[in-house]
């Protein structure tokens, strides 16, 4: 039977924004909200995170001990020979690649990406080849042979940092795009090739993420979906203005 892991990247060290990975958004740190998020998509036999072997991420490998996250531990800078130990350790026959600084992240959208991967006949299928969701609800799927060929023959240093540039450049492997099923159109502040930036990257993106996070909580629903999040933009224009310049 096919296992469908997904494997989240987190680390300490980014250098725009040290520490964000473990910085509250609510009353839990944002890589929380990455995994639990992740937890309620339908196709997914797990959730892992992967994170370095540095020091400094010994505080995400101690936070998922303290919440019984798996957490599994690799090279810093070859992140993709981190994300190929990680799957073949969680025994994964198929990836999917999230990332700890998208706290916004959409469960529907991970099942909706994984459905088309199942039922295409492409190695490689992503929703960030042409954005039309919002950056931050990135999702890329790929099988095992995939990752290891990528392991055993990316050389470039942005090939091993970044995980999937090898796949996404070579002809070898079969790859689509999956769009947006909402329309973006229908909200009038989103212009046309516009990309909404709901990733944290910069102090104002968590200003951004936590202010929308407070305003849509208010019940305790905290897995709100984009049109949620649009809905309030709409409402509140103000809100967009938070980190309008990145």
């Amino acid at each position: 039977m096919n296992k469908t892991v997904a494997i989240i990247q987190a680390r300490m060290g980014s250098t725009r924004l040290p520490e964000k990975v473990l910085m509250d958004i609510g009353e839990e740190p944002m890589l929380w909200h990455v995994h639990e998020r992740a937890s309620h998509a339908s196709l997914l036999d797990g959730v892992v995170v992967a994170t370095s072997t540095e020091p400094a991420d010994d505080e995400v490998a101690s936070f998922c001990a303290e919440r019984g996250i798996p957490c599994i531990r690799g090279s810093e800078a070859d992140v993709l020979d981190r994300y190929y130990q990680t799957a073949v350790e969680m025994d994964a026959d198929t990836v999917v690649r999230l990332t700890a600084d998208c706290p916004f992240l959409s469960p529907a959208v991970v099942d909706r990406v994984v459905r088309e991967y199942e039922a295409s006949n492409c190695e490689y299928v992503s929703n960030t080849f042409e954005y039309t969701h919002p950056d931050g609800l990135d999702v890329e799927v790929f099988d095992i042979e995939t990752l290891e060929t990528a392991w055993e023959e990316a050389t470039e240093p942005d090939e091993r940092e970044h995980v999937t540039p090898y796949i996404r450049k070579s002809d070898a492997f079969g790859s689509k795009n999956v769009e947006n099923v909402l329309d973006m159109s229908a909200y009038e502040f989103v212009e046309e090739d516009t990309i909404l930036r709901w990733t944290v990257d910069y102090p104002d993106d968590m200003e951004f993420i936590r202010t929308v996070y407070d305003r849509l909580t208010g019940d305790s629903h905290w897995v709100f979906d984009q049109q949620s999040v649009l809905e309030l933009l709409e409402r509140a224009p103000e809100l967009r203005d938070i980190n309008e310049d990145r």
